[in-house]
């Protein structure tokens, strides 16, 4: 990712965060907005940490293309769980629910 991508403009709705390790492919990314909040439902909690989420602000073109190249995602957030469904790589029945807030998991198995 580029510094050009960090700019805080609003079309840079999405956090995320790419890792490398023991091969595998981590795509980590958030709503912008969540980005620090943490979720609590029952017996389920999430806190959508900058350490985990955010490298850069980016667009939902590079969030895609990102997705590409994942072999396990974590994502929270309407716009980045909605992409993800939309795009094929989340069954909506998979999503969970947390506080009104989405969250999807994906491992690619090969």
């Amino acid at each position: 990712m580029t510094s050009a991508e960090d700019t805080g403009s609003s079309e840079h709705g999405i956090a995320m965060r790419m890792y490398r390790t023991r091969g595998e492919v981590v795509l980590a990314a958030c709503d912008r907005e969540i980005l620090g909040k943490e979720f609590e439902e029952g017996e389920l909690h999430i806190h959508v940490r900058r350490e985990f989420y955010y490298e850069a602000y980016v667009s939902e073109t590079t969030f895609l293309n990102s997705l590409k190249a994942a072999t396990i995602v974590n994502l929270v957030g309407k716009r980045v769980v909605e992409l993800a469904i939309r795009e094929g790589y989340v069954d909506e029945e998979n999503v969970i629910w947390i506080a009104g807030v989405p969250h999807a998991q994906m491992v690619l198995l090969l």
